[in-house]
């Protein structure tokens, strides 16, 4: 099946040094605490990040979501995002590394002094890791598409946040599993009204004539990406809503597409078995893939 996430297999991935606590290691040799927050209980936060002809693409607004997902689970990062931004320069410069990079960059609570949940056993300060690897998304994923499926697995506020980046995945991975199972890429996931909120690993659009959807943003991660294109949308006077629609609207659709860090603006060419517009990519996805990706070139011209 295809994916998102789908990349071209780069050999000098096997030789990358990962950031731990201020040191490196081969990746190898790259390892936590089995003790360790994130280990035990998935407290913490993450990031994607992507590096492009040497620019940390969108790195302030990467920034400014993980502390805020730091603050929302009552975690002090301990160190400013000016230092978190020099780790993740010093980790390209150190691999070397100027361009078709994608960076995970982890925070976890710290270690515990014993299996438990509550901050007050945890050890010293926050695990910081940065793991850089060459990950070029799929050209043919970007033309062809992808297949999505509505699953049962639900996003809401009951458990926690959707709009932040946790460790802890297991909603996401509970519908990612979900898709799977019906033999698709990835699950299109409802909110507890039964709207329509994201996808598993992605954000969410649609197209309906001129107009461009996505839900509300109430239900769905604050994805960096998503943001870029409904800015994109009004600057070249394409009709942008935040809104609730249902599934059967995503069914009737002239386009769909999902949008994330790693792979930008991908197509949905069917959903639920349902075909999208002419089953092939559309004409808006095909332009905000092109206005995307010149938003990213205009970004390092201005860095």
């Amino acid at each position: 099946m295809a994916s998102t996430h789908d990349y071209d297999i780069d050999q000098r991935n096997d030789d990358i040094q990962v950031y731990i606590n201020g040191e490196f290691f081969h990746r190898l040799e790259a390892k936590v605490s089995v003790m360790d927050s994130g280990y035990l209980l998935g407290d913490g936060v993450w990031e994607g990040i992507r590096l492009h002809r040497g620019t940390l693409i969108h790195l302030d607004a990467h920034l400014d979501r993980l502390y805020a997902g730091a603050k929302s689970i009552a975690m002090d990062i301990g160190v400013s995002q000016d230092e978190i931004a020099k780790a993740l320069q010093k980790t390209v410069d150190i691999n070397e590394m100027k361009s078709d990079v994608h960076i995970r960059l982890i925070v976890s609570r710290g270690i515990k002094k014993t299996p438990y949940q509550h901050p007050k056993v945890t050890i010293g300060k926050p695990t910081v890791v940065i793991i850089p690897e060459y990950k070029k998304a799929s050209d043919e994923v970007k033309e062809k598409g992808i297949i999505l499926a509505t699953v049962k697995t639900r996003r809401d506020h009951s458990i926690q946040d959707p709009r932040i980046n946790s460790l802890s995945k297991h909603n996401c991975i509970a519908a990612c599993i979900e898709a799977d199972q019906l033999g698709v890429d990835e699950g299109l996931m409802l909110d507890p009204h039964d709207f329509v909120s994201t996808c598993n690993s992605t954000n969410f659009f649609i197209v309906r004539g001129e107009e461009v959807w996505t839900s509300t943003g109430e239900y769905c991660l604050n994805g960096v990406t998503r943001g870029s294109i409904i800015r994109l949308c009004k600057e070249y006077d394409i009709s942008v809503y935040e809104k609730n629609f249902n599934v059967e609207d995503v069914h009737t659709a002239d386009e769909v597409f999902v949008t994330g860090t790693f792979a930008g603006v991908i197509p949905v060419i069917s959903v639920d078995g349902k075909i999208i517009g002419d089953g092939t990519r559309g004409s808006i996805t095909e332009s905000l893939q092109n206005w995307y990706a010149l938003d990213i070139e205009k970004l390092v011209e201005a860095s």
